[in-house]
């Protein structure tokens, strides 16, 4: 008599437990949440790693212009601050005069070049 009973109640029990055991799981440390999280770290670093690849196409496109272009060597050139051969370079320091505060300023720093 007991037997009719008690083969039930232990699928059922069985049941229980195992509908226990995977809502511990989904809803644990390593479920669901950390599922998402993981794949908006994903989207995250493969959206890094396009913009990365971007600018090194972008570096590599500015070296191919250096190399080959005499006019961007020049502009690049001037940028670190050397000067073109029959260019005079002119150091301007001293006071500058904000107009609109009528505050001075020591300004040493940039070049005049002509």
């Amino acid at each position: 008599m007991f037997r009719s009973y008690l083969r039930p109640i232990a699928a059922l029990a069985t049941l229980t437990a195992l509908a226990a055991y995977a809502v511990i799981m989904l809803r644990g440390p390593q479920g669901l949440s950390a599922l998402s999280e993981k794949q908006k770290q994903i989207r995250s670093l493969e959206e890094e790693n396009a913009n990365l690849a971007r600018e090194v196409e972008a570096r590599k496109q500015h070296i191919k212009r250096l190399e080959s272009d005499p006019s961007t060597q020049v502009l690049e050139l001037r940028k670190l601050g050397f000067v073109g051969q029959g260019d005079t370079q002119f150091n301007v320091g001293g006071q500058k005069i904000n107009p609109a505060t009528g505050q001075t300023s020591s300004d040493t720093s940039t070049p005049a070049v002509h």
